[in-house]
Parts: C-alpha cells; structure tokens; sequence
C-alpha cells in the first residue's frame, strides 16, 4: 500500500476544470451567486469553529486562529470576490453539464420555516 502511494506522489498532478468561459449566468442565478457565496463562508466558517479555531488578527496555525472568522459583510472584498467566484463557477458547471436550476416558489416559505425552527431551537 504505502509503495502505491509513493508512486501516486510521483506522478505530476495537472488540474483539468471544465471549460465554463462560454457559460452565460443568468441574472437571476447572479443573485443566486451571492447567496451561495455567503454561504459557502458559513461553512466554512463553522467547520472551522467545529475544529476549534477563533478569531485571530492573522492566520496562526498554532494558536487556531483566522482573521476570516467573522460574518460576511465584515469580510475584507477580496475574500468576498474568491467565494463568488467558486459560487459562480459551481453554478456554470452545474449548467455545463446539463442541469436546470428552477427556484422553487415555496422556497422562501421553508427557508423562513427552517430559520424560525433554528431560532427556536437555540433559545
């Protein structure tokens, strides 16, 4: 096993994305990009947090500390600008490949429905 995976080191990696540069986001899915990528922090955020990390002036991996744990507004725009980027990119694949995305109409109401719930469980 452990000489499969020192050949496996051996060999160059060479990422190969799908080509999404002709993929034209539909304005409503522009909107959708934002919402993704505020999530997408969240995310991150909280595995980060699950972890044991907190809020640090400057990353230190020592001390499990990182400047970017803090809510997405307070974000500095560059940092915003990378997770719209990977929401958009996630949104043009998805489209690539074939897939629809439709907003559901009822979407709003389980949302408000999921976040009351959330509300209620954290009081």
């Amino acid at each position: 096993m452990r000489s499969k995976r020192k050949k496996m080191k051996k060999k160059k990696y060479k990422p190969a994305p799908v080509d999404t540069r002709k993929i034209q986001l539909p304005a409503a899915l522009e909107m959708l990009t934002e919402q993704m990528a505020r999530n997408t922090h969240d995310l991150w955020a909280a595995n980060r947090m699950a972890e044991g990390w907190t809020w640090g002036p400057i990353r230190n991996e020592t001390l499990l500390q990182h400047p970017d744990l803090v809510p997405y507004d307070q974000l500095p725009e560059s940092e915003k600008t990378y997770d719209r980027m990977i929401s958009s990119e996630i949104l043009k694949f998805i489209l690539s490949i074939g897939y629809e995305i439709k907003k559901n109409e009822n979407a709003d109401s389980f949302l408000k429905m999921d976040r009351s719930i959330r509300s209620k469980q954290t009081i």
